[in-house]
């Protein structure tokens, strides 16, 4: 007998790629279960499904940083207790973290792919459900998006819950409307200012000498580099950055203030038309904006 829950949640996380640098992503999860009907007639009560599977993604890799250790330029260390530093070298454009481990989603493979993190998925969930479950099949994918689309990583140092990491993020649409009518070419615009961006938060800016980062930063220069820091009750965040990979906002980077930020800086360019711009966070959440 199979069970299977579709749309069970979503992953909002980052990942490194060498070729990109740090890319946010958005995963929808669909899961089929097989095994043995239980003393309800059931391989597995839905609501414990969704609750027990969610409650381990969320643990081990929702709103983290999934880091391939198998890759050779990336270099990992513990730090002292509960903290370890991550680097991915790739010259002018690496990356240096300073972070909690909890922060981190470390999987076995060379690159970060759907298919890697699925098998990571399957390590994690396999010996953690009820016996009479036997067979377990999971399927992540992309949300599909008619429209632009941009992937975008930050950290919200004043939520109270996982999205205080400095390195989670998002595959988000944006649709802008002018005067009533939907505008693809700032639609695209946008699209392409924000591929694979980190978005910074001014207030949390530091020299990148300030940081506490592995020997792997050492010359890292502020003409190429952004340093961000801040401390929340996770612990404290460490991120140095490349500047062509990055745009520094003067508020902190929720949905609600990104869409105002879009809306603002798009009105700019306009000569009195009506603006509303639709923002989202991920998979079917967001903010709207308007000027």
């Amino acid at each position: 007998m199979k069970l299977f829950v579709r749309d069970l949640t979503v992953i909002d996380a980052s990942y490194l790629c060498e070729e990109r640098g740090m890319v946010g992503e958005s995963w929808i999860l669909d899961v089929v279960m097989s095994g043995e009907l239980n003393e309800m007639s059931m391989v597995l009560d839905f609501s414990r499904v969704k609750k027990q599977i969610k409650q381990l993604v969320d643990q081990y890799v929702d709103h983290r940083l999934i880091v391939p250790t198998k890759n050779v330029n990336v270099k990992m260390s513990q730090s002292k207790n509960g903290y370890a530093t991550v680097d991915l070298l790739r010259g002018d454009k690496s990356i240096h973290l300073h972070c909690p481990e909890q922060a981190y989603c470390l999987i076995d493979d060379e690159k970060v792919t759907i298919e890697s993190v699925t098998r990571h998925l399957h390590q994690v969930l396999i010996g953690k459900l009820p016996a009479n479950v036997q067979g377990l099949e999971l399927t992540l994918r992309q949300e599909k998006i008619n429209g632009a689309f941009y992937h975008y990583t930050h950290g919200l140092k004043k939520h109270d819950g996982n999205c205080q990491r400095i390195a989670h993020g998002h595959r988000s649409p944006v649709e802008l409307f002018v005067n009533g009518v939907r505008s693809d070419t700032l639609e695209q615009q946008w699209a392409q200012r924000w591929q694979d961006i980190y978005l910074g938060t001014a207030e949390d800016q530091v020299t990148v000498s300030e940081l506490n980062l592995s020997d792997y930063a050492a010359g890292l220069s502020d003409d190429k580099h952004f340093g961000f820091r801040y401390t929340t009750e996770q612990g404290e965040f460490e991120l140095a950055i490349a500047k062509s990979e990055t745009e520094v906002i003067d508020t902190d980077t929720t949905v609600e203030l990104l869409a105002h930020y879009i809306a603002k800086e798009v009105n700019k360019s306009l000569h009195g038309e009506s603006l509303e711009v639709v923002a989202y966070e991920g998979v079917g959440k967001g903010a709207m904006a308007s000027a």
